[in-house]
């Protein structure tokens, strides 16, 4: 079995509720960015243990949150000795709104994990896409990059949409599965 880590921040709750849900999936460890953007030594250890390691950030402004892009640069250390090439890498995000440029954020993670020299995993999920969808259906927004929630900004993080969190539970089993076929 793979070991996978999920490295994440979460501004409000609805980013953590979604890492729980893909780190459930994938029986990860979580690896949270506190709200300075820092990570603990542990945390750094164990994403250089993981075989495989999961990101995800809120969609702020088209983009990662500060706080994730913090952890990012940070990560400019194993970069530098290649300490993470080969790992499997996805990523995950969440906004208020229905489209929010989520897709700006998962290229901004993809394009992290490439830096890297990982191996990025998609959803491999099929968009619910018909006329009979519904919001609450696996893969809802229809994202094959990552996974993708969408939280209106008058939501607490309970109120999230259990299809979203669905689908973030599949991802998060998915990303494990592919892990454990380049670790084996």
């Amino acid at each position: 079995m793979a070991k996978v880590a999920v490295v994440f921040h979460s501004g409000y709750g609805h980013t953590l509720r979604m890492a729980q849900a893909v780190a459930d999936g994938a029986g990860a460890e979580l690896v949270p960015i506190d709200a300075e953007g820092n990570l603990t030594d542990a945390g750094w250890a164990t994403l250089n243990a993981a075989d495989g390691i999961i990101m995800g950030s809120p969609t702020y402004m088209g983009s990662v949150s500060w706080q994730f892009k913090k952890f990012a640069d940070a990560s400019s250390k194993p970069w530098y000795s290649q300490a993470w090439k080969d790992k499997v890498f996805a990523g995950f995000t969440n906004s208020a709104t229905i489209n929010g440029d989520k897709h700006s954020t998962l290229h901004y993670l993809f394009t992290l994990a490439m830096q890297h020299s990982g191996i990025w995993a998609g959803t491999g999920m099929l968009p619910n896409n018909a006329k009979a969808a519904q919001r609450n259906d696996v893969n809802y927004l229809g994202s094959s990059a990552g996974a993708m929630a969408q939280s209106p900004s008058d939501a607490s993080p309970a109120e999230m949409p259990q299809g979203d969190l669905d689908t973030a539970k599949l991802f998060g089993k998915r990303v494990a599965e592919v892990a454990a076929k380049f670790s084996a």
